[in-house]
């Protein structure tokens, strides 16, 4: 584990401190982020060889798509947003600077830096989280689209799902620090950025409610459905807004 990230994965998290490793060299079997994007047989093998890991028959492949960038994203999201928020650190994120360790079937099992960034005490949400929003989501994101024609506010919905789990951990660990307050307030609940354009991670979570032990709670949904449900042998989680208990008159690219 890259030695700053220690003391924020322990316990049950250590696995996801694990997941972005520093060398002046990647290993010889990863791949460039920016080849994954940019090169098309390759990314359409990756997404086929994940569904099917799934199960998946027939040409449809968004919800293999929507399940592989679930991974990729938890393999990518914790140790990023860890450092940039706790740590104000930013370690080097865009699509150029990064290589990925694929599985067998696909799916993304570590990534690796060949710099370790730079230390951004007092800056933005923006200047800390820009190149991941920017230069390595949105092209990834763009070329899945291509590939399987999957709705964009489905990947994003995912990516805030995974980032506002990682902040929040973030703010029980520190009692609530303000910085990390203010970004995930920056990310996640302000529909425009500071610069004027639409926020992507940005969405609306209607809270519906679940009877647990005789008392009914309220519970916050997803943004997003994340089409798990269409795998093979799948359902719905319990905070899907498409979950037959929670559903208004959605279509499954919502």
């Amino acid at each position: 584990m890259i030695p700053m990230l220690a003391p924020l994965f322990t316990g049950d998290w250590t696995e996801e401190g694990e997941s972005l490793a520093y060398a002046p060299d990647w290993p010889a079997d990863a791949i460039p982020v920016s080849q994954l994007i940019n090169d098309p047989m390759l990314l359409r093998d990756t997404l086929w060889r994940h569904a099917r890991y799934r199960g998946v028959v027939g040409a449809d492949l968004r919800a293999a798509t929507s399940a592989w960038s679930l991974s990729y994203l938890w393999t990518l999201l914790p140790a990023f947003a860890a450092a940039a928020s706790v740590l104000q650190h930013r370690f080097p994120v865009g699509a150029d600077d990064m290589a990925v360790s694929l599985d067998g079937d696909g799916a993304a099992t570590r990534f690796h830096i060949r710099r370790l960034g730079d230390a951004l005490p007092g800056t933005s949400t923006g200047e800390r989280y820009q190149p991941l929003l920017a230069d390595h989501l949105d092209p990834l994101f763009a070329a899945l689209r291509a590939q399987t024609r999957i709705a964009p506010k489905i990947l994003w919905g995912n990516a805030a799902r995974y980032l506002e789990s990682v902040l929040e951990q973030g703010l029980a660990l520190t009692g609530g620090a303000t910085g990390i307050a203010a970004d995930h307030h920056a990310l996640l609940e302000c529909a425009v950025n500071d610069d004027g354009s639409t926020n992507p991670l940005h969405g609306t979570r209607r809270v519906s409610t679940r009877v647990e032990s005789g008392v009914v709670t309220p519970v916050r949904l997803h943004r997003q459905c994340c089409l798990y449900y269409l795998l093979p042998g799948e359902g719905y989680c319990g905070l899907c807004p498409l979950a037959p208990e929670h559903r208004r008159g959605a279509d499954p690219d919502h």
